[in-house]
């Protein structure tokens, strides 16, 4: 049986709160890995990667407390990109003051190359981004499913293969299979809705 996501405050009213250590481990279950793996593409090490991801939180905290963020102006998903950007391009650029003087390595010719105007990171964030809401939203909901139903849902949705197939190898009737797929997948849709609601 599908239970119905809690009523809750905003995760954004929630996070106005400091203490309130419950909405920043939900915050950052949800965007860490996002910042972190937006750093890494930039060739960040791993661990520059995570140091970022900490600084961002903070930088984060610290505009939700001073009322900084302001969804009148635009959503959270493009104010938090240009956060990670401005501190990614921060950082590659004090990369590159230190390694001035080594001359044309291929690391430096990345950097330059990252720091580019041509590049579209803009196009890169909100694919990751809502790869990173579909990611979180599924380990949420995918307990209230029973095992065979997620299977459907999932060889047909996220693998791609024909319902006739996935019914085959589970024994299902193909209707099943298209039932257990919409099933999953409306409740997918509530979730992320309910994810991305909490900063608009």
């Amino acid at each position: 049986m599908i239970s119905n996501p809690p009523t809750r405050g905003t995760l954004l009213v929630r996070l106005r709160d400091a203490g309130n250590t419950s909405a920043w481990s939900e915050f950052a279950a949800l965007y860490s890995p996002l910042i972190h793996g937006f750093a890494r593409k930039y060739g960040l090490q791993d661990a520059d990667a995570a140091d970022l991801t900490q600084d961002v939180l903070q930088l984060v905290a610290a505009a939700l407390k001073a009322q900084h963020y302001d969804a009148t102006r635009g959503s959270f998903r493009t104010w938090l990109y240009t956060v990670v950007r401005n501190q990614v391009r921060k950082t590659l650029t004090r990369r590159k003051a230190h390694h001035h003087g080594t001359g044309g390595t291929e690391a430096q010719v990345r950097l330059e190359q990252q720091l580019s105007p041509e590049r579209d990171e803009s196009a890169q964030w909100n694919a990751d981004y809502e790869r990173r809401m579909f990611v979180h939203a599924a380990s949420q909901v995918r307990g209230d499913f029973k095992v065979i139903t997620w299977q459907a849902f999932w060889a047909t949705s996220v693998e791609g293969r024909p319902a006739k197939e996935v019914a085959d190898a589970l024994k299902l009737t193909v209707a099943a299979v298209y039932l257990a797929k919409s099933r999953v997948t409306t409740r997918l849709k509530e979730q992320i809705q309910m994810l991305e609601g909490d900063f608009e």
